[in-house]
């Protein structure tokens, strides 16, 4: 098992957002933190950047912390998973988004859970969306991934790299995590500046202690 987070610099709505500080920390370290507490992937995280000048921030910081990355096409994510996977021996593979420092270890815990144990080719929370934004977690089997890349066509399938299996349920095992209350119009992930600052407010009025294993129905009333 690994777990591979997403994360470029050159983001439109707000560049280099996956580095901005939040007090102690920076979005992708406390995202790194989170997912540190899950013992099956404490060594087994690998941060996908690109070769751009742009993403530099990003390899010095995983170099300073001794967090393993890998840089490639900077338009074509999927093209990076695939050589992260083909390098990397592993069963499945986790993606999770590098603008949610919210992500909610229990939530990537089920589904580590259910996903492997079911024999499921995608198992996620995306498919339809219960969940707030910035709670994505998408668990894929590698051998499906390898098989069904070189389908990828479209810009879009390219640069997010789960969308041609729901584009085409039918040909592959899709188990979805959903809640009962549907909060997928919360937005709880980094995506402009008033997110940013939303955020600094909330872990300010919080115990730093508690940020590891902070739920994300702990948030809502944050974001009500």
């Amino acid at each position: 098992m690994i777990c591979i987070v997403q994360a470029r610099m050159s983001s439109k709505r707000l560049p280099g957002k996956v580095l901005m500080n939040i007090g102690n920390h920076n979005v992708l370290s406390l995202i790194i933190m989170k997912l540190k507490t899950i013992k099956s992937l404490k060594n087994k995280i690998i941060i996908a950047t690109s070769n751009h000048k742009s993403d530099r921030p990003i390899v010095r910081f995983c170099k300073k912390n001794k967090i393993k990355f890998y840089k490639g096409n900077l338009k074509n994510v999927a093209l990076r998973f695939l050589t992260i996977l083909k390098k990397n021996k592993t069963d499945y593979f986790l993606r999770i988004s590098g603008d949610s420092p919210l992500i909610d270890p229990k939530i990537i815990k089920k589904i580590l859970y259910f996903g492997k144990k079911k024999n499921f080719d995608l198992y996620t929370n995306l498919f339809p969306r219960t969940f707030p934004k910035g709670q994505s977690v998408e668990l894929i089997k590698k051998k499906i991934f390898l098989k069904y890349y070189s389908r990828f066509k479209l810009k879009s399938e390219k640069e997010h790299v789960t969308k041609f299996f729901y584009k085409n349920p039918k040909l592959f095992k899709i188990k979805n995590l959903s809640l009962k209350k549907n909060y997928s119009k919360i937005n709880m992930s980094i995506d402009k500046t008033e997110d940013l600052k939303k955020l600094k407010n909330i872990l300010t009025s919080l115990n730093p202690k508690s940020l590891k294993n902070l739920g994300w129905q702990k948030l809502i009333k944050y974001y009500g």
